[in-house]
């Protein structure tokens, strides 16, 4: 049984890089999926205040400044359908979250749907 359509919604991730390894790729260190620009800007807000403390005076500053001013403008951009991106510079790490508009497929799921016949029919070999 399927959910009912598509949903609109928000994939949000946080990646970091490190700046001084060549050809170092960045890696994956969180996802998130939102269902409104509330609720996406918020997990990147939530993760820069709690980093916030432990960040370099640099980044901190890049921090606060994105939640004081840039969080404005990226809510505005999110609710146009836009992408966005905050990054901040801590040392020779570059932390960013991207933010996509997405929509997201139902899921199909069993609970309270009946299998076809066939599944009925099969039936294991005994072991010799």
């Amino acid at each position: 049984m399927l959910t009912n359509g598509m949903r609109p919604g928000f994939w949000c991730e946080c990646w970091t890089q490190n700046l001084e390894a060549q050809e170092a790729r960045p890696a994956l260190r969180a996802s998130f999926d939102a269902y409104s620009p509330p609720q996406a800007d918020r997990w990147v807000a939530v993760a820069l205040r709690t980093i916030s403390p432990a960040l370099d005076p640099e980044a901190s500053d890049e921090a606060w400044v994105w939640l004081y001013q840039g969080r404005i403008a990226t809510r505005h951009a999110l609710l146009r359908g836009e992408p966005c991106t905050v990054a901040v510079t801590h040392g020779t790490t570059r932390i960013t979250w991207t933010i996509r508009p997405v929509l997201f497929l139902p899921l199909a799921h069993r609970q309270g749907a009946e299998l076809p016949a066939c599944a009925y029919d099969f039936k294991p070999h005994a072991s010799s």
